[in-house]
């Protein structure tokens, strides 16, 4: 069975046991060993909690699971998300860096973004790695929930 199939197995079957009802659960492979799975639910909000906290919780059982049923541990990654709620969080996140990047192109300031967890730290470094941003370095400083990014000029 490939991968992708035992991760939307696996889902269907954890959210039948948490009692959620869903209608559709999608599993797609977009980076090399990065599945994202979405979830479709009228139940969204109760999937993704405060401040996804509960959609944090779930994707990290998910994994396991996962690791366990495929004897792959950590050869794979699964990022969950409901609704587009997390690819709506990015988009947010890459414009929040955007208009920083304007603004130290503007200053040569270095400037700082918002603590944020390691996937959107990741995506933020990712996105500014590009060509357009050869002129622009970034940076994760801090500490637990306060590790977050400088976005400065390259020297």
């Amino acid at each position: 069975m490939k991968t992708s199939a035992i991760i939307k197995e696996t889902l269907e079957e954890l959210l039948i046991k948490i009692g959620v009802q869903f209608n559709s659960v999608e599993v797609e492979e977009k980076e090399e060993n990065v599945y994202f799975a979405n979830v479709n639910s009228d139940e969204a909000n109760t999937l993704i909690g405060h401040h996804g906290s509960t959609i944090y919780a779930i994707q990290h059982i998910l994994k396991i699971l996962c690791w366990a049923k495929t004897k792959k541990a950590e050869e794979f990654n699964i990022v969950l998300d409901v609704g587009n709620y997390r690819k709506k969080q990015e988009e947010s996140v890459i414009n929040l860096a955007e208009r920083k990047v304007e603004f130290v192109r503007k200053t040569r300031r270095a400037q700082s973004l918002p603590p944020m967890s390691p996937y959107f730290r990741r995506v933020v470094h990712m996105y500014l790695n590009q060509e357009q941003f050869d002129d622009i370095t970034t940076e994760s400083r801090g500490e637990g929930d306060s590790r977050h990014i400088i976005i400065q000029q390259k020297a």
